[in-house]
C-alpha cells in the first residue's frame, strides 16, 4: 500500500464527499521526535490523519492549524498542514491519563480550535468551540455541525507505524438528504481500527460503499517538515530588541532556542546579534539537537 498520502473522493448519489489518508514515514518522522506514551502518541496520531482529512474541506492557500487545549493530564495538542501538503504538530501533558479511552479523561474541560493562518501570517481566521465527545472524531463532528452545520463523520486511528483516517460529509450547498447521509453513516460504522491501518483507499472505499457510485481522486503526498527557520527566529529576536537580546547574552553567554516540533537547535551568541542588530544579517547556527 502506498504511504503517506491522500485521496479525496465523491459518493455521486447521496451527495456525499469524502476524503481517505494513511500516513507512515510522516508520522514515524513526526512521533519520534518526543517521547509520547502510548496513548498520547495515539491521540497525536489521530490529530494528524485528522488534520489531514480536514485539508480537503477548506479552500485555503496559507496553512490549517487543529488545536486541542484542556485542563486534564494531557493540556495541549497542535498539529499543522500548509498548502503543500507538509504537516507537523506535537502534544505536551503533565501526566499520563489513567483513563486513556475517553477524550474528555484525558483532556479534561477545553476547547477546540481551527485556525487558518495567511502565508504571510497577516490574516488569521479561528473557529473555537467548547472540546466535548469521548473521541476527537466525536469533538470534531460536534465541531462541524456547531460551526459550519455540515453533517460531518470522521472515523481515526493510530498505532506505531501508520496513523489513518477517513472523513464523509455532506456537500456545502447541496439539497440537504438526512437519510441518505444517515445511511453512509452506518456503512462507516462497520469499518474497524484495523481496516482502517491496513487496506488501500480504493479497496476500503469498495468494502464500504460499493452499492454507491464512488468516484476516487489521484492521491497528493503528504510529508513531514518543520516551518522553523533562521529567518523566524531572527525576526523574533528583532522583536525582543537590542537590549532585551544583550541582557540575555550577559547573563547566559549565548541564547539557544529549541524549536519545539522538530527540536532544531538555534544558537546566537554576542558576534550574531552584533549583525543582527547592526547590518540585519546574523549567521545563527542551526543544528539537529
Amino acid at each position: 500500500m502506498s504511504t503517506d498520502i491522500l485521496h479525496r473522493f465523491l459518493l455521486e448519489t447521496p451527495n456525499v464527499r469524502g476524503a481517505w489518508t494513511s500516513l507512515e514515514q510522516t508520522w514515524q518522522q513526526l512521533s519520534t521526535k518526543s517521547n509520547y506514551p502510548p496513548a498520547i502518541k495515539t491521540l497525536l496520531g489521530e490529530a494528524l490523519a485528522a488534520i489531514t482529512l480536514l485539508s480537503t474541506t477548506i479552500k485555503h492557500n496559507g496553512s490549517i492549524i487543529l488545536q486541542l487545549r484542556g485542563n486534564g493530564p494531557v493540556h495541549l495538542v497542535v498539529v499543522q498542514i500548509q498548502a503543500n501538503g507538509s504537516v507537523r504538530g506535537l502534544a505536551r501533558w503533565s501526566a499520563i491519563p489513567e483513563d486513556t479511552r475517553s477524550l474528555n479523561a484525558m483532556m479534561g474541560q477545553g476547547h477546540i480550535a481551527i485556525t487558518l493562518e495567511a502565508e504571510k501570517e497577516s490574516e488569521r481566521y479561528q473557529g473555537i468551540i467548547a472540546l466535548e465527545g469521548d473521541s476527537l472524531a466525536q469533538a470534531l463532528e460536534n465541531y462541524f455541525q456547531q460551526s459550519e452545520q455540515l453533517p460531518t463523520r470522521l472515523y481515526l486511528s493510530a498505532n506505531d507505524q501508520r496513523c489513518a483516517g477517513i472523513l464523509v460529509q455532506r456537500i456545502p450547498e447541496s439539497q440537504p438528504d438526512p437519510e441518505n447521509f444517515e445511511r453512509v453513516s452506518l456503512l462507516l460504522d462497520t469499518l474497524t481500527p484495523e481496516e482502517l491501518l491496513d487496506l488501500a483507499a480504493a479497496p476500503m472505499l469498495y468494502r464500504l460503499f460499493h452499492e454507491e457510485n464512488v468516484r476516487l481522486f489521484n492521491a497528493s503526498p503528504v510529508f513531514f517538515q518543520c516551518t522553523c527557520s533562521v529567518d523566524r527566529i531572527e525576526r523574533m529576536l528583532i522583536t525582543l530588541g537590542n537590549e532585551e537580546v544583550e541582557a540575555i547574552l550577559a547573563e547566559q553567554g549565548k541564547i539557544d532556542i529549541t524549536c519545539e516540533f522538530c527540536n532544531t537547535l538555534y544558537s546566537l551568541d554576542s558576534i550574531d546579534a552584533k549583525h543582527l542588530f547592526l547590518k540585519g544579517v546574523a549567521p545563527i547556527n542551526n543544528t539537529l539537537h
